[in-house]
């Protein structure tokens, strides 16, 4: 992604799609967040005076997928035991899904509860490989598909035409190649802007604008990007577990996981028998 584009060239590359603000607790965890001597105190009360998101934020860290000995009862142990920048990341990632719920299109039910399996299930699998800081990758897994919301808004034809990017997809072709021709956009493109208006560290943004350009990246193999590879690596593989190309998709077969697994794979030191073991493992904590 270029570092940064006119709000002509945005405008253009969003098609028309409006990018829903940051919710105002986050602009104030933020910025409370970038204090030189951040306040635990204060981010604490900011939280919890959001129940939705102080019961979202307990659920997610009390979870079998985090693995902590004791249960976390408050949200002050919550931000002592995990850090301010831990709960912020797993809090705006909640966020999202907050301002892009939709009750009227059934389609967005069924994608959350997607984004919510990738979420925990990248969690698992950052704890288990130790390739990555759980609440980044929790926070891409909920995060790195909130552009299709908001191309579905958009583009009312936009499903159709996401279940042919999932179909085309492949060695020859990523599943937003299909995507750019239709709409001169795609969902990574519109996540990456949503990302980056909501503050987002850089390495996300940038994991979410590339996570379906994985074969190029995977297929460089010098030891640039380690940190995108990381993060899209757990990433790649929850989607798999979580089938992503048949609820998003409408596919039988993951032909984009087809064509970079053994990259993923290799990348990250897991043998295919280990990786299925690992997908067992997972499958029987409870996601699905």
């Amino acid at each position: 992604m270029p570092p940064e584009l006119s709000s002509e060239q945005i405008s253009l590359a969003l098609q028309g799609i409006s990018v829903p603000p940051q919710p105002q607790i986050m602009v104030d965890l933020q910025m409370e967040q970038y204090m030189p001597d951040p306040d635990l105190e204060v981010i604490a009360g900011l939280i919890a005076q959001d129940p939705g998101l102080s019961g979202a934020l307990l659920k997610i860290v009390n979870s079998p997928y985090y693995g902590l000995s004791n249960k976390i009862a408050s949200i002050r142990r919550a931000v002592t035991v995990l850090g301010s920048r831990t709960v912020i990341n797993l809090i705006n990632a909640q966020s999202i899904k907050g301002e892009m719920t939709d009750d009227t299109i059934v389609t967005l039910n069924r994608f959350w509860d997607t984004a919510q399996d990738v979420a925990m299930t990248s969690l698992t699998l950052a704890k288990r490989t130790g390739a990555q800081a759980l609440d980044e990758a929790y926070a891409l897994g909920l995060f790195h598909d909130c552009g299709i919301p908001l191309m579905l808004k958009r583009f009312p034809d936009y499903m159709r035409v996401l279940e042919q990017g999932y179909a085309n997809a492949g060695t020859g072709s990523r599943v937003v190649d299909t995507e750019n021709r239709h709409f001169n956009t795609n969902h990574a493109v519109v996540g990456y802007y949503t990302a980056k208006s909501w503050r987002l560290p850089v390495h996300l943004t940038e994991a979410i604008a590339n996570h379906h350009n994985a074969l190029a990246i995977f297929s460089d193999d010098s030891s640039r990007n380690s940190q995108l590879k990381n993060l899209l690596a757990i990433l790649k593989m929850a989607e798999h577990i979580c089938a992503s190309h048949t609820v998003l998709g409408n596919q039988r077969e993951d032909h984009e996981w087809d064509s970079i697994r053994h990259l993923v794979l290799d990348y990250i030191g897991l043998s295919d028998y280990d990786f299925d073991n690992l997908k067992e493992s997972i499958r029987e904590l409870g996601a699905h």
